[in-house]
């Protein structure tokens, strides 16, 4: 799809998405991330020596990174040039239309550098690998800081690559090290107008639109339409970052020859407390399939002691016997966790 081209012409245009302009040590990180919106920040990395790298050359680009090869292994997913860089499912879904393996993170480099000017190029992608562990050195020389935070940090290099759009529990700094990203991002609440495909088998993890934003079948998905009404669009240069909050959906295209993107990962709630995602699953498991007056019961179960929950809750309970309906600590998320699995096992 052709940069000129970026929408289909029977869709609303998206909004921009709102713009900090400032040098890195003048952004406040912690009202950045307590955004409920997505957030560009322009230059935010523009100091890092790889943007530097990049912008002289595709060659230095490798040289520097190359530098930092200590012969780590990393998956990559390789695909003909006929996909247009789409990391998806084949045609009924029944598997992927990428391969997948490993290699050695210096032939991938090299890879990507050889075959990223070819018109169109084949897709080469390396996905989310710890940039520690396969370029250890890289950021203490490109790196940012999150203060108390302690993210995980994640490298993307590639030829053009496009990513359906999907969502993470974590909040999210994606900071373009090397070509152009270009971020189509849905409020959370767009669920139901993004198509979302299965759970348990899934391209990176997480579930994907069964969208394709290049070419949207409009007859197949009409409410599509109404997600872009609310959609807005992130255009990123090397040295941009984008704060992508929880939830978040975010359609994700690599838009250069030689593609590089540093993201950093984090929540705000101690790990003890597990994922959300896995109260999804099982409540689909038990709750899902219930008759519909009982869902409407728990429903209002769910309303009262998780969603809605206040002092009223537990003020008649003493504090001694209170046990789950009291704050959640570390120990008691232990003894949940074990009362969970028990009960999980029989």
């Amino acid at each position: 799809m052709a940069d000129d081209e970026r929408y289909h012409p029977a869709l609303p245009e998206p909004a921009l998405v709102r713009e900090i302009s400032a040098p890195r040590e003048e952004v406040d990180i912690e009202e950045v991330s307590a955004s409920v919106e997505p957030v560009i920040l322009r230059g935010f990395v523009s100091d890092w020596p790889v943007v530097a790298a990049a912008k002289n050359s595709e060659s230095e680009l490798l040289s520097y990174l190359t530098a930092f090869d200590r012969g780590a292994t990393v998956p990559v997913s390789v695909g003909p040039a006929s996909l247009d860089g789409r990391v998806f499912y084949n045609q009924d879904v029944s598997g992927l239309n990428i391969e997948r393996g490993n290699a050695k993170v210096g032939d991938v480099l090299q890879r990507v550098h050889d075959h990223a000017r070819q018109t169109p190029p084949p897709l080469i992608y390396l996905a989310s690998a710890d940039v520690d562990d396969c370029l250890p050195g890289f950021r203490q020389q490109n790196d940012i800081d999150l203060g108390e935070q302690h993210p995980i940090v994640s490298i993307w290099i590639g030829t053009h690559t496009r990513v359906a759009a999907h969502n993470d529990l974590p909040r999210n700094i994606a900071c373009v090290a090397a070509g152009r990203r270009r971020f189509t991002l849905f409020p959370p609440e767009q669920i139901s107008n993004l198509y979302v495909g299965p759970f348990e088998f899934t391209p990176a993890g997480r579930p994907i639109s069964l969208v394709d934003f290049a070419k949207p079948d409009l007859d197949q998905f009409p409410r599509f339409s109404d997600a872009m009404k609310v959609a807005q669009v992130a255009e990123l240069e090397p040295g941009d970052a984008l704060f992508i909050p929880s939830m978040w959906w975010h359609h994700v295209e690599a838009l250069g020859t030689f593609n590089v993107l540093v993201n950093y990962w984090w929540r705000t709630v101690p790990s003890y407390l597990g994922t959300p995602q896995d109260v999804l699953n099982h409540a689909m498991m038990t709750l899902r399939d219930l008759p519909a007056e009982e869902k409407a019961i728990w429903r209002m179960m769910f309303e009262h002691y998780v969603f809605n929950n206040d002092d009223s809750v537990t003020d008649h309970v003493p504090d001694a016997v209170q046990g789950i309906l009291s704050p959640m600590t570390e120990e008691r998320a232990r003894q949940v966790r074990a009362f969970l699995l028990n009960r999980l096992n029989r």
